[in-house]
């Protein structure tokens, strides 16, 4: 790749193998893990194309420089060292959004003004006009990470967050971050290789991530809009080529994926977002309760879902709902394995079945597991009785 320059996607706890391999998979060069974070070195063209198509990032950050700096005048001079007409002019806005883990540097806050002052100094001594700030809407996000005395800045080029993927109008309830949604996803092993089914499926959100990864869409195709197509090089033709040949990747998906939730509200909801993602051709919604129903596909299940937690759980029986959830997996899902995400680990131990994997997630600020439960034809002892007859 010509013109690399190295990058920084930012993810959540737990998925930085999951979006190292999506980097790989996309053709990224010196790919390496961190705490949250993946490195990576790429062109412009990769930096459209890792916004446009990741599942599990946040945001990408081009970093553009970084300095070891002891105090508040040494973050001020290596701010205004940086030349900041390659990036902005002085008609345009900047945000500034700063990260610190320092014992020298205690308030982000601070340091987002110092950024800020640098900056404006500069363009006012070299131009004799300044730049405003926007936080709302600016033609720059400037990113600042100290981690001790180390200072990053980086260009976001992402803008919102990642997790905006754009199909998303109508929630319920405490949603699932669409990131969150297909981290999980990846995590279980959905590459679309069976039915799939969401019976507590909220605004739908699940569902749409595994019809996209199914049918390999784009993650951010429904997106408005990225902070890159305000920057000074922004090639709209490369951007729109780039597009083109991640449409063409674009497969056939030969099953199906079914949503259900008790409410009729979160029915609504879901399937304005799945038409609003184009995906109705691949999704079944219907209003289910999945207590009181049983299996009505053919062949193997994957099962992935989000059962109501915290506040939402507080007008429930944790021991009676977590033993409903086994009892459903038991009686009405023989061959499927079913995968669920509970911030309530004392809820598990009520679901009465051995989870065959747990993997630490965080849902917002609270952590949670991602549990796996194999739900065997007939019962596991008789399982491997055949296969040892075999």
């Amino acid at each position: 790749m010509s013109n690399s320059y190295k990058m920084t996607a930012k993810t959540f706890f737990g998925f930085e193998e999951l979006l190292a391999k999506e980097l790989r998979d996309l053709g990224a060069e010196r790919v390496k893990i961190g705490n949250r974070i993946v490195s990576f070195y790429g062109d412009l063209g990769f930096m459209y194309k890792a916004n446009l198509c990741l599942r599990t990032a946040l945001k990408i950050l081009k970093p553009i420089g970084d300095k070891r700096i002891r105090n508040d005048k040494d973050l001020y001079n290596f701010v205004k060292s940086i030349d900041w007409e390659q990036y902005m002019d002085a008609r345009d806005t900047f945000a500034i959004y700063a990260t610190v883990h320092s014992t020298v540097f205690k308030h982000s806050q601070f340091v987002s003004l110092k950024t800020k002052d640098a900056i404006v100094d500069k363009f006012r001594e070299d131009k004799g006009e300044r730049p405003d700030v926007d936080t709302q809407y600016p033609d720059l996000t400037i990113n600042i990470h100290i981690q001790e005395d180390m200072c990053t800045i980086s260009l976001d080029s992402s803008g919102g967050s990642l997790h905006h993927r754009g199909y998303r109008t109508a929630t319920n309830i405490a949603p699932i971050n669409e990131v969150l949604a297909a981290g999980i996803l990846l995590h279980s092993g959905w590459r679309g290789q069976s039915n799939f089914m969401d019976p507590m499926c909220g605004s739908g959100t699940l569902a749409i991530e595994a019809a996209m990864i199914a049918c390999n869409i784009p993650a951010n195709l429904n997106r408005k809009e990225f902070a890159f197509e305000k920057w000074l090089d922004w090639d709209m033709d490369l951007f729109e080529k780039i597009e083109e040949v991640s449409l063409k990747k674009v497969r056939d998906f030969n099953y199906k994926i079914y949503a259900s939730d008790k409410a009729p509200s979160a029915v609504r909801k879901a399937k304005e977002n799945i038409i609003n993602a184009n995906l109705s051709d691949f999704i079944t919604v219907k209003e289910d309760n999945f207590f009181e129903s049983i299996k009505q596909t053919e062949g193997p299940l994957h099962m992935v879902f989000n059962p109501p937690y915290g506040e939402r759980l507080q007008q429930l029986n944790i021991e009676e709902f977590y033993g409903q959830i086994g009892d459903a997996l038991k009686q009405g899902y023989p061959g499927t394995n079913a995968w669920f995400i509970t911030s309530n680990l004392e809820g598990l131990k009520f679901v009465g079945l051995r989870p065959s994997r747990k993997i630490k997630v965080f849902n917002g600020k609270l952590e949670g597991r991602l549990v796996k439960y194999e739900m065997y034809e007939g019962s596991k002892k008789a399982k491997f009785n055949k296969k040892e007859e075999e």
